[in-house]
């Protein structure tokens, strides 16, 4: 299996373990507590436990959000496929005719869009047909 299929099922153990430590904290410290009837010689031993059970589910619920949302940062490569013969020449700003370099073109909503560093104009870059 990938890695990221075991740190996924990882995340899930750790989310299971701190539910059931929030769970078992909840009712420990509420037997502790006196909201049961009948049941005695808890006392604050109860307490201490019942908290340290709460705390430590808190805990692991913030590792395991805190993990799957490492897990989901995604780096994404654009290729673009360019048809017939191409020819690099240098590009200059519709405006100004200042030089632009690969800097200054940002991909925008699938668009690649222009942002001149010089008269602060910004136009999607258009392909003019070939013939």
């Amino acid at each position: 299996m990938k890695s990221t299929t075991w740190m996924y099922i990882g995340a899930v153990i750790l989310l299971l373990l701190a539910a059931s430590g929030i769970c078992l904290g909840g009712f420990i410290l509420l037997a502790a507590s006196g909201g049961t009837q009948g049941v005695t010689g808890i006392g604050s031993v109860g307490m201490l436990i019942g908290a340290i059970a709460l705390i430590g589910g808190i805990v692991m619920l913030v590792f395991a959000a805190r993990k799957t949302k490492q897990e989901t940062a995604q780096n994404i490569t654009v290729k673009v496929d360019l048809p017939g013969e191409t020819k690099i020449e240098q590009m200059k700003c519709r405006s100004c005719g200042g030089s632009l370099t690969t800097d200054n073109i940002k991909l925008v909503n699938g668009a690649p869009v222009v942002t001149c560093p010089f008269c602060n104009t910004v136009y999607q870059l258009t392909e003019e047909p070939k013939w």
